[in-house]
């Protein structure tokens, strides 16, 4: 059973600003980190903790919220994501202290990890095949638009509004989502799903929350640290004893068979690289904007609109051709778009005005929304349907994980060519210090000690850093272009979607 046609789409609206919420609260933070460290005394540890988590929190609990989803139906478990994640929202903004924001922040996380795969489920279940690649376009590219609105709205609530707004807004959001979604959606679950999984769950969350943890602190501690070849050595034991595990279980929380299935094994390959790209560029360019050209919070948000329109092209452009071609070479495309427009990227010079980057922004866009929107595309019509709930769960947990790791090794590169070539030579110790650790630390010194040629030492040394990150994007882009080339099925390897069957799920009355 189907739901009415323009139920199904005003559900899918739902859906899409239940994700926009979830995007730009992934950024919108990181302006307002200053101001909360002002307002609430926090040091440098509790703003580290405010960020960091929401994202243990987040990666560990999104393989058993879809589980937890297939078993108990869909819409139902995503809405009481939705409430938990607007109620944290709201403790958020009413906290008193950074203890308060902290533990907020951390059930933000809880809700975040039911409502993504989650969301994801659904569509699937509500949307035929010939109508699914529009329904994930507009999935996708709702929460990747979230990403850079993050700072421009930020910069917007702090210009207006103290810095308690930034959780505030989520709270109506989720609130219009979650009535919209109630009364549009249907309720889907998988009657064979299997039970819960204590042993499967404990290992994956502590591998998971180990391999984080080790990611966010090895460009803070440096990657040879004994802490964090510690975690990083516990997080391998974990996740292999895990995988171990699931192939003997008698109902694995993760069906590892998916991954000799080579559309979805492929097509996973090519969210994660997308993901990753976008994830890249969105942690060095903002600073670019910012420190080198010196725009304000909002003023950045604004120059991101060229990225974003690319990306709706990418999305419009993947709806209307892959039914004809199949989702490869729409990936493969778009992974060499990136690859061509990252590489032009990397001959930015710190003397470039903005004019002379919106070309390559637009076409990094462009080629993100034509590689990730049709791999998940691809991904969900290689999920059988009865694993909607605990497969999205796994795609969404690899894909943030694989996000995470590639910006800590891309911060990482920053961090060495910009340290290397600043200048810091005659600067007080603490000034010296401040100015290796980061160029917005270079130029609040270069600021307080009228310091011209130490600001533009700092600029010139993170461009090149930027351009470092941004040529090793383009040589990653290109190699996973050429991989699927040579080993993704194609059309006739059936990643049609016109001749896919209709889905098995059980439908529940709303």
């Amino acid at each position: 059973m189907r739901v009415g046609n323009e139920r199904r789409w005003w559900g899918l609206g739902a859906l899409a600003l239940s994700m926009l919420a979830l995007g730009f609260d992934m950024t919108i933070l990181n302006v307002a980190l200053t101001t909360i460290s002002e307002k609430l005394h926090a040091s440098t540890s509790e703003l580290q903790w405010i960020v960091d988590s929401y994202l243990l929190v987040f990666a560990a609990l999104l393989l058993p919220a879809g589980l937890l989803g297939d078993r108990l139906g869909r819409r139902r478990t995503l809405l009481a994501g939705m409430a938990v994640f607007g109620a944290a929202s709201l403790a958020g903004a009413l906290a008193g202290g950074t203890g308060g924001v902290i533990a907020a922040r951390a059930f933000m996380g809880l809700g975040a990890a039911i409502m993504m795969p989650l969301s994801m489920s659904m569509l699937p279940a509500v949307f035929p095949p010939h109508e699914r690649t529009r329904a994930i376009a507009v999935w996708s590219s709702a929460s990747a638009l979230g990403l850079p609105i993050g700072p421009l709205l930020g910069g917007w609530l702090l210009e207006h509004f103290s810095w308690s707004s930034i959780f505030l807004v989520n709270v109506p959001i989720v609130a219009v989502g979650g009535i919209a979604l109630a009364f549009t959606m249907p309720e889907t679950r998988d009657p064979a799903a299997p039970k819960a999984d204590g042993p499967g769950s404990l290992l994956s969350m502590g591998g998971l929350v180990a391999l984080v943890y080790g990611v966010i602190e090895a460009p803070v501690r440096g990657w040879g640290d004994p802490v964090v070849l510690g975690v990083l050595a516990l997080s391998a034991v974990l996740l292999a004893a895990f995988v171990l595990w699931e192939r003997r279980a008698a109902q694995p929380m993760m069906d590892v068979r998916l991954f000799h299935d080579r559309r979805f094994s492929w097509a996973m390959v090519a969210a994660i690289a997308a993901n990753l790209l976008m994830g890249g560029l969105l942690f060095v360019f903002p600073q670019y904007l910012q420190a080198v050209l010196g725009n304000d919070a909002f003023g950045t948000g604004l120059r991101l609109i060229p990225m974003l329109l690319g990306l709706l092209a990418g999305g419009l452009t993947t709806d209307r051709i892959v039914p004809r071609t199949g989702h490869k070479p729409i990936i493969v495309t778009g992974l060499a778009v990136l690859a061509a427009s990252l590489g032009w990227g990397a001959f930015t010079d710190a003397g470039d005005s903005y004019g002379s980057i919106v070309p390559w922004l637009l076409l990094i866009g462009l080629g993100c929304g034509l590689s990730l929107i049709p791999a998940m595309d691809a991904l969900m019509a290689a999920l059988p349907a009865d694993q909607a709930g605990r497969g999205s769960g796994l795609v969404q947990t690899l894909r943030q994980t694989g996000g995470t790791l590639g910006v800590a090794g891309l911060g990482s590169l920053l961090s060495a060519v910009y340290r290397d070539r600043v200048a810091t030579d005659g600067l007080p110790r603490a000034a010296a210090d401040a100015a290796h650790d980061s160029v917005g630390g270079a130029v609040a010194v270069a600021g307080r000690l009228h310091d011209g040629a130490l600001l533009a030492s700092a600029r010139d040394a993170y461009v090149h850093g930027m351009d470092a990150v941004l040529a090793a994007c383009a040589a990653g882009a290109l190699a996973v272009a050429v991989l699927l080339l040579a080993f993704q099925p194609g059309r006739r390897g059936a990643d049609a979607t016109a001749d896919e069957p209709e889905s098995t799920h059980e439908h529940v009355a709303p």
